[in-house]
């Protein structure tokens, strides 16, 4: 069974000018789990993502990482902030040196490492982002998609345990995002936490094993994408739309073209896979039996201004 890695209970924390972020917040995140936390602009995200490496300290609750109340003196802050790493929106918050090989090193040399091994752990992290090529430019003179990838790969060089990135496909171009969601795949692979924001809803139901939605500082509800999406009454009080993945076979269902008790797919490659088989789908058939003899590729037919559409 999966232990947890971070954990936050009864959290509360206002900031000097009187808004109350967060109000008695209680989340457990899994290690090794691809997270995905959702809610309005002003909802308490960024301000959780603050608390989980220890820049911003509970007035009341308490933070674990790894089962252990984080503590705020400089030795355990400074362990915490080598296994958890934060890439903020906005890169231009996060990017500071002159070049890129000198921003994505300065992370491991403070770590005391070898000038061996923080090259090699720099290289590594380059490659992963597809930076190389970028490696002697100046930071400043980097486009936005550029940047982001900086910033990504400065958190990477660290090598943390956990990686959280607040609203990290923001402003990014469809082909980028889709590089980023990929990149984050093959980190989690790797048997690290990946921890994200985003308004993206279809990208949350997709890429999360699990999914947070907050409000008003609190958690409105939790669980995996299919259970999250399918609750009406949440979706209505966060105010979240629903994926389109999940309204279309929704309503394929309330058409009788999939069966009631049929799974939803999870990405749109299972999709076109399910509307276009004739065969079983995770061991299931989607399509009800017909006494016409119709088969689930005739009747995907009628669907082909769906796929169309996407």
């Amino acid at each position: 069974m999966a232990k947890y890695i971070i954990e936050a209970e009864e959290v509360q924390f206002e900031y000097p000018d009187g808004t109350k972020a967060l109000k008695g917040l209680s989340l457990a995140i899994k290690e090794g789990q691809k997270v995905a936390i959702l809610g309005s602009n002003g909802a308490g995200k960024s301000t959780l993502f603050l608390h989980f490496n220890g820049i911003l300290r509970p007035q009341r609750g308490k933070i674990r990482f790894a089962g252990k109340d984080v503590r705020y003196d400089h030795a355990f802050l400074m362990n915490l902030r080598k296994n958890v790493g934060i890439v903020f929106q906005d890169p231009d918050t996060q990017l500071f040196s002159a070049s890129v090989f000198q921003e994505i090193s300065f992370g491991p040399l403070n770590l005391g490492l070898s000038e061996d091994l923080v090259r090699q752990r720099v290289n590594e992290a380059m490659v992963a982002t597809e930076i190389t090529d970028l490696q002697h430019k100046p930071t400043h003179f980097l486009s936005y998609g550029q940047k982001k990838r900086v910033s990504i790969a400065d958190v990477l060089a660290m090598g943390p345990a956990v990686l959280i990135f607040d609203e990290p496909t923001a402003c990014l171009d469809p082909m980028l995002t889709c590089h980023i969601m990929e990149l984050f795949d093959r980190i989690s692979q790797k048997g690290k936490t990946v921890i994200l924001s985003t308004h993206d809803v279809d990208m949350a139901y997709s890429w999360a094993d699990y999914i947070f939605v907050l409000k008003d500082g609190t958690v409105a509800g939790e669980g995996p994408p299919e259970k999250v999406f399918q609750d009406e009454g949440l979706l209505r009080q966060t105010d979240l739309t629903t994926p389109w993945l999940v309204e279309v076979c929704c309503e394929l269902k309330n058409r009788g073209w999939l069966a009631p008790d049929a799974p939803i797919p999870r990405t749109k490659k299972e999709f076109f896979e399910c509307i276009q088989s004739e065969g079983d789908f995770s061991g299931r058939r989607y399509l009800p039996a017909t006494n016409s003899g119709e088969t689930l590729r005739q009747r995907s037919s009628s669907l082909k201004i769906v796929k169309g559409s996407c």
